[in-house]
């Protein structure tokens, strides 16, 4: 039988480059053992070009951040006709703005904290609600741009209106949910598991923990109620629905279980393009699923198709 011939496309040139490099890398190796033939493809503005000329049997998208989870290299592969990994142009679009992403999710039955999206220079003089609350970018992945304002802090935080900040003008504004993070792995239609993300020297899930070996630990499967693990499952294949992902996702939650046992359940969001780094949790998640690391990436290649 032929070999697929198959173009990762990594690198790109959003804040998440190092990122994606290392996922690009990782699959680009692993495809291989598969028996893929592989072609590294660092992204670049030229990447219409780079890609019409190689015409891979697929692409398998390896990229994170704006440009390469946001719908617009997608619409280059559909223009290209070149089958592609991960969810489509709308899907990519809606779930890169977190905005958009909460009003579907909502619409759909998915329980999200209060929230509103402002201009950054208009939080600069009074707090836009009541502390505590979180400030991210509407457009940016990784956890890059996040601030968490404490209750007890009495100004908002002053980088966002600053001249260092580089994340875009819109902020959203969002009610901070205390308690413990979870996150969950759909595969198609069908849910591969839970973990429990556990932030090792850090407030929350930001970049170092997600990507600095020892950052973070996972427990995996997560060690919660059954009711509440089937209900993240239940809720992270709705929100893949709702939002209208193909492939893998990775849908967020934070639970806040201080008052009672059942607590607050809050999705945050959907991730249409899970790392795939050693410290990735969608790769942990997929093994303790029963599949190997070269079996998901199989499982995802065969799965690539245009019009997503």
């Amino acid at each position: 039988m032929k070999r697929k011939r198959v173009a990762v496309l990594m690198g790109g040139f959003s804040s998440e480059r190092p990122v994606s490099l290392s996922s690009g890398s990782a699959c680009a190796d692993a495809l291989e053992i598969e028996g893929y033939a592989v072609t590294r493809v660092d992204v670049g503005r030229d990447a219409a070009r780079v890609l019409a000329e190689l015409n891979p049997d697929v692409a398998f998208n390896a990229l994170h951040g704006p440009f390469g989870e946001d719908g617009t290299i997608q619409g280059i592969l559909e223009y290209l006709a070149i089958p592609y990994t991960h969810s489509g142009v709308l899907a990519s679009a809606l779930a890169m703005d977190k905005e958009l992403a909460k009003v579907v999710g909502k619409a759909a039955g998915l329980p999200v904290a209060e929230a509103r999206v402002m201009n950054r220079f208009d939080i600069v003089k009074t707090h836009p609600m009541e502390p505590p609350y979180v400030v991210k970018p509407v457009n940016e992945g990784s956890s890059f741009g996040v601030v968490i304002v404490k209750e007890d802090q009495s100004h908002p935080p002053q980088i966002v209106s600053s001249s260092e900040w580089r994340y875009g003008e819109r902020v959203m504004v969002e009610r901070y949910i205390p308690g413990r993070e979870f996150t969950c792995a759909v595969m198609g239609d069908k849910v591969l598991g839970v973990a429990e993300i556990l932030p090792v020297g850090h407030a929350f899930y930001d970049y170092d923990s997600k990507y600095v070996p020892g950052g973070s630990k996972h427990e995996c499967p997560a060690k919660i109620s059954p009711n509440i693990y089937q209900k993240i499952e239940t809720l992270a294949l709705k929100a893949h629905k709702a939002i209208g992902c193909r492939g893998v996702s990775r849908s967020d939650f934070r639970f806040d279980d201080r008052k009672s046992p059942d607590g607050e359940l809050v999705w945050l969001e959907v991730n249409t393009q899970p790392g795939m780094t050693p410290t990735s949790l969608v790769p942990e998640i997929a093994a303790e699923a029963g599949y190997g690391f070269g079996e998901l990436l199989s499982w995802i290649v065969e799965d690539a198709s245009c019009s997503r």
